[in-house]
C-alpha cells in the first residue's frame, strides 16, 4: 500500500497570537510542534505499512520551519516527506488547505505512484475544525470515513471500523479512500536515531511550491478562503502563578501544601467541605 498521511505544522497552544487585521494565526516567533492528532495518524499509517508492505509519505503545507516536524515523523519511520510551502498559500483556511493537499497527492500519483489511503488526524489542537480529511476527499472524489480506529485492506477494498459514542460501526470502503483517524486511538511510536540519520544523509524531503503545482493564485492562500473572521473581540489571558518551595521533610512538605490550600479561598471551602468543615 502507498499511503499518503497528513500532518500539522502547529503554533504551541500556550503561545498562539492572532492577526487582529486578518483573524489570522501569527506564526513568527511562536514555537511550533506536529499536530499530536497527527502522529496517531501517522501511526495508523506506518501500522498498516509494517503489516501489508508498502510506503508512507507524509504531506505538510506549512512554512519552510516546517521540515522539523517531517524529520519528525521521519524519525517515527514515515519513508518521505513532502513540504508544501509558498507565500501564496499563506493564510489559508481549511477548503483553501485541502485543494492543495488534494492537488499535491494528485501529483504523488503522477510522479511517485498510485496513492491506495490518504490519512489525517481527526483534528488539529489550533483549530479543531475537523475539516481537512472530508474536504480533501471531495476534491479528490474519493470515499471518506472519520472516526477511524482500525483498518484492512481486502481484495481492494478498505474494511474500516470505527468508534462512536454508543457503537463500534465497520464500513467496507473502495480504494483509494481517505481515514481521518480517532485520536488517542493508539500510541505513537518514538523517534529512532537511525530514522532521523537517515533523513540527514538520504535527504528523503521533498519541498513543492506553487511554480510545481501550477495552482491559480486565486483558490488559494487567503484568497481562495471563504471563511471570514469578522473580529476578534479580545485574547484570553490564564494567569498562571509559579511557587516553588523546597521542603526539609515529608511533613514539611505536606504542611505547606496544605497551608497554601487554606490561603486560596475556592480550594479551602472544597477542603473544608470534604473535611466535613473540621479544620
Amino acid at each position: 500500500m502507498r499511503v499518503v498521511v497528513g500532518i500539522k505544522w502547529v503554533p504551541n497552544t500556550q503561545a498562539v497570537r492572532f492577526d487582529p487585521r486578518t483573524g489570522t494565526l501569527l506564526r513568527e516567533g511562536v514555537p511550533s510542534i506536529v499536530n499530536p492528532h497527527d502522529l496517531v495518524a501517522v501511526e495508523f499509517a506506518l501500522e498498516l505499512r509494517d503489516k501489508y508492505g508498502g510506503e508512507v509519505i507524509a504531506i505538510t503545507m506549512a512554512p519552510p520551519s516546517a521540515l522539523k516536524g517531517l524529520e519528525h515523523v521521519i524519525g517515527m519511520g514515515v519513508d518521505r516527506g513532502i513540504l508544501i510551502t509558498d507565500r501564496v498559500f499563506a493564510g489559508a483556511d481549511t477548503l483553501a488547505t485541502s485543494y492543495v493537499i488534494a492537488h499535491a497527492i494528485r501529483k504523488i500519483e503522477r510522479e511517485i505512484g498510485h496513492v491506495d489511503l490518504a490519512v489525517f488526524g481527526q483534528e488539529t489542537i489550533d483549530s479543531s475544525t475537523a475539516h481537512i480529511g472530508a474536504q480533501t476527499a471531495s476534491w479528490l472524489g474519493w470515499p471518506y470515513l472519520y472516526y477511524v480506529t482500525k483498518a484492512e485492506p481486502v481484495d481492494g477494498k478498505l474494511i474500516v471500523e470505527r468508534t462512536l459514542e454508543d457503537r463500534v460501526e465497520v464500513y467496507e470502503l473502495e480504494l483509494p479512500a481517505v481515514v481521518a483517524v480517532a485520536m488517542r486511538s493508539r500510541k505513537p511510536r518514538p523517534v529512532r536515531l537511525a530514522n532521523k540519520i537517515r533523513a540527514k544523509l538520504e535527504k528523503p524531503l521533498i519541498i513543492w511550491s506553487n511554480k510545481e503545482l501550477g495552482l491559480d493564485p486565486r483558490c488559494v492562500g487567503l484568497r481562495g478562503s471563504p471563511t471570514v473572521v469578522a473580529k476578534i473581540t479580545f485574547t484570553p489571558e490564564v494567569p498562571r502563578k509559579k511557587k516553588i518551595y523546597r521542603p526539609r521533610s515529608g511533613d514539611d512538605a505536606a504542611h505547606w501544601i496544605l497551608k497554601s490550600l487554606l490561603a486560596d479561598e475556592k480550594a479551602s471551602k472544597i477542603l473544608r467541605r470534604i473535611l466535613g468543615g473540621e479544620m
